[in-house]
């Protein structure tokens, strides 16, 4: 392994994500957008929303969408749409980001964890059975970097033991299971629009999918502050609505989506070429992307078993990598009073220590990829 230096002074080569090219490929679009929010002088809900709202619904197939304020908003607003509270557990992974443990605590309910599948990153339906009790009241997957959970398998199970499931979609517009959109996978879908994600906003954003009346009325209301008609409160609710600029300039984006996303697959395709071609396959191991699954790559992100010798040597080449990530849930100091330990979840533990993400944005270039590559060759000699 190269010996890395510190590089504090470098420049990289390539950013890790452009959202500059992006910008620019649809400038002119957004600012017509922008224009038209700000001349109707209607920033909080209203038509930018509503519009958004169907073209959700529509890219899911699902016949309910409800906006809100954040991913994390639209994840405790599924949950207390389902009275999920105190005394409850909810079933997630510890291999995920904070928000889908942080929204079950939120709720008032207890997060408790199950490993992941070392191939996809996503729970282990296999573990499922074990930890469920009466106080289950959700099951929580998380489509972890674009790849969708084990549904079929999930949802077996959560319909034998009577329990719903909410589905973490987050980093995952646009994926497909079994040629069925994500979010349309579960009881309700929760998706974010943070600027990273694959169709992200100018800010935080969320939005929640259901094809279930009950549970799309009970979020509209929570979303609210519990109100039908104005200073009328049915029940406490919560401040959670997406602005109407931003949703003018996702509805935008939303129309580039289905192009960028296949963009993003060229490139893993790529990437597994060029890997492939500096025979570096034994050395790395590459997303996986099951064959019932259309994997949309909010990251591409390897294995490797010196990831921190190698990440030092791609910085001191000027190549960028993140880690998602770094320190499994459960070992979490917020997460200390739910009692885990390490070894508990070994699976999500090697992975912490093993993964390394790279570029992997839509305008990426393939000779910038072969550079990434390339780099990681050298660094690994």
């Amino acid at each position: 392994m190269l010996a890395g230096r510190h590089t504090a002074e470098m420049t990289t080569r390539l950013p890790f994500l452009d959202l500059k090219a992006q910008y620019a490929s649809i400038r002119q679009e957004i600012l017509e957008a922008v224009t038209r929010t700000l001349e109707s002088q209607q920033f909080i809900l209203g038509p930018e929303v509503a519009a958004l709202e169907n073209d959700l619904a529509a890219l899911t197939s699902c016949k309910y969408a409800i906006a809100c304020a954040s991913g994390t908003d639209a994840l405790i607003l599924a949950l207390l749409a389902l009275d999920i509270g105190p005394g409850d557990e909810v079933i997630t992974t510890p291999f995920t980001f904070v928000a889908s443990a942080g929204s079950i605590v939120r709720a008032g309910a207890t997060p408790v964890f199950i490993d992941i599948d070392p191939e996809t990153f996503n729970i282990d339906p296999g573990r499922l059975e074990k930890v469920i009790t009466t106080r289950t009241k959700a099951i929580m997957p998380v489509h972890l970097f674009g790849l969708s959970a084990a549904m079929d398998e999930i949802n077996a199970l959560a319909a034998r033991a009577g329990i719903p499931v909410i589905e973490d979609a987050a980093q995952a517009v646009g994926a497909r299971y079994n040629d069925r959109a994500v979010g349309n996978l579960g009881l309700m879908g929760c998706f974010s629009f943070f600027p990273s994600k694959n169709l992200g906003g100018a800010g935080d954003g969320g939005m929640v999918t259901t094809n279930d009346a009950r549970c799309a009325e009970r979020v509209k209301l929570l979303h609210v502050h519990g109100a039908r008609e104005r200073y009328e409160y049915e029940i406490v609710g919560m401040n959670s609505r997406l602005d109407a600029l931003q949703a003018a300039i996702l509805r935008v984006k939303i129309e580039h989506l289905a192009g960028w996303n296949a963009a993003r697959r060229r490139n893993a395709d790529r990437y597994r070429r060029l890997f492939a071609e500096l025979k570096l396959g034994g050395m790395v191991s590459l997303p996986q992307e099951p064959p019932n699954m259309t994997h949309v790559y909010n990251q591409f992100t390897i294995r490797v078993k010196q990831r921190d010798a190698l990440r030092e040597g791609l910085r001191a080449q000027g190549i960028p990598s993140e880690i998602y990530y770094p320190i499994p849930l459960h070992l979490q100091k917020a997460f200390d009073y739910l009692g885990y330990r390490q070894g508990d979840f070994p699976a999500s533990e090697n992975a912490s220590r093993e993964v390394l993400s790279l570029p992997i944005y839509p305008e990426l270039t393939e000779a910038q990829q072969r550079e990434v590559v390339t780099s990681i060759a050298h660094s690994m000699v």
